[in-house]
Parts: structure tokens; sequence; C-alpha cells
């Protein structure tokens, strides 16, 4: 098989990676898809760097066994932890990884406000503080961390209206609405609480995420390696988590069909 015909793996530390998987076989519906949510292990953001690192080498072993031409870490968190050593390690593979999308952020920002949402891993990383030093002139920028939500998606109480709402007021309430105007979406399971992050904040506030400049710096570099299926036909999805719960690759599938 040519290398423009294998498919693109994709993985996360659990099933917050689909909203990425999503929007990657949206913009890109004839490449095949090979996606890993790793819910056994989940979450990340409360582990240490090497056991991120360890388990995030077994996936990509994995991955390459199912002979994936590229990956995209699609987890903020691992991309912190292990994004460097996984390009070390797979030179010959293009490793893309995740970061807070905090410069469009600022970019679309009025009041120079901003917060971000992310894991506690990925905000007390040296790699999120080189990134906010960059922009920290002439901006506010506020850290949320939010371990709970993960375990919100992962535990499947995403349909617990009341639990979630509850869950953004702590973490909402202590900032100043009035100067608020942009919300940066840290980590890819925060993407399933957009409209309830929307829904308790003002409507000109500003939810970004960065799915989709992920998924197109992955194509741009697949597009100067040759390596672009270029298939008339509709690519495939495949989903492999390493929970041995049935109802965990039912629900990832469920969240794959869902309108954001």
């Amino acid at each position: 098989m040519s290398k423009a015909k294998r498919a693109i793996g994709i993985f996360d530390s659990g099933i917050g990676g689909i909203s990425v998987l999503k929007e990657m076989h949206r913009l890109f519906p004839h490449e095949d898809l090979i996606y890993f949510g790793d819910s056994k292990f989940a979450p990340y953001g409360e582990k240490l760097r090497s056991e991120i690192m360890a388990r995030c080498t077994e996936i990509c072993e994995f991955l390459i066994s199912k002979g994936v031409k590229a990956i995209v870490i699609a987890c903020n968190t691992a991309t912190s932890a292990a994004v460097d050593m996984l390009r070390e390690r797979y030179p010959n593979l293009p490793i893309i990884g995740m970061e807070p999308a905090l410069k469009p952020a600022i970019q679309q920002s009025r009041s120079h406000y901003v917060a971000v949402m992310a894991t506690p891993f990925t905000l007390s990383e040296k790699k999120f503080s080189d990134l906010m030093k960059k922009h920290q002139e002439n901006n506010t920028i506020i850290k949320i961390p939010c371990p709970q939500l993960v375990q919100i998606a992962e535990h499947n109480e995403l349909d617990d209206i009341a639990k979630i709402h509850d869950q953004l007021h702590q973490y909402f309430d202590e900032v100043d609405q009035d100067k608020l105007d942009a919300v940066v979406l840290g980590c890819t399971h925060f993407i399933f609480f957009k409209k309830h992050i929307q829904g308790i904040l003002k409507d000109s506030v500003r939810i970004i995420d960065g799915n989709e400049g992920t998924c197109r710096h992955l194509m741009d570099i697949l597009r100067e390696r040759n390596e672009i299926n270029d298939a008339e036909t509709k690519g495939s999805v495949m989903i492999y988590n390493s929970s041995k719960e049935d109802d965990i690759l039912e629900l990832s599938y469920e969240l794959f069909q869902k309108e954001l």
C-alpha cells in the first residue's frame, strides 16, 4: 500500500479526542482514520510525566502496527508531556501535537482578558508557561484547571446538565464576567461542554479550540510529503479503546455522530 493510502492515527487520554476525529473526518473525508482512546488510564492530567510518556509510547506502537502514515496527539496534556520524546523516537513519522489556542484567542479579544480551561498538568507545564509569556504583555490570562470535566465526560455523564452547570459555575463565578471576552478550551474533552460553557457566559464571549488548526496543520505536512489520500470514496473510521467496558466504544461512536 502506498503511504498516501495509509490511515492517520489519532489518540487521546480518553474520549475527548473524538472531537478531533470528527473535525478531521469533516475536513478531510477521504482519509482513513484510526482512533485510540486510553480511557482505562484516564485522566492524564493528574498523572506523572513518566506515566504519560509510557502510555503515549505504547499507544504509538499500536498505531504504527496498524500502518499509520502520521499520528495526531489529540490531547494537550499528552502533547506537553511526550511530543518531543515521541518525535525523537519516531523521526520519520509526522507527529502533530496540540496546545491551547491562546494566540488566536488573544488576537480576537477586545478586552485582552482571556481564560484558559485545561488540565492541571497542562497549566503547570513549562510548555504552557512559555506560551503565556509570549502573550502576557498587555493581556490578562486566567488559568482555570478543570479536572472534573474530564471525569464527567469519561463517566458518560454528559447528559447531567445540573452537574455540568454546577461545575462550570465553580470555575467561572470568580472570573470577572464584565471583562472576559474569550475562553480557550485547552483540553479536547471540553469541546463536548461548549454549549454549556456558552450558556453560562455572555453571548459576546468567544469559545475557541485548536481542533481545526491542528487538522489543517497535519494536512499541510502530508501535502508536502505527497501523502494526501486522493481517493474519491469516503474514508473509514475505526475506534479502539484501552478500557474493556463495552459501553465506552458505544459512547465513542455516539460522540462521533453527535452534533457539537
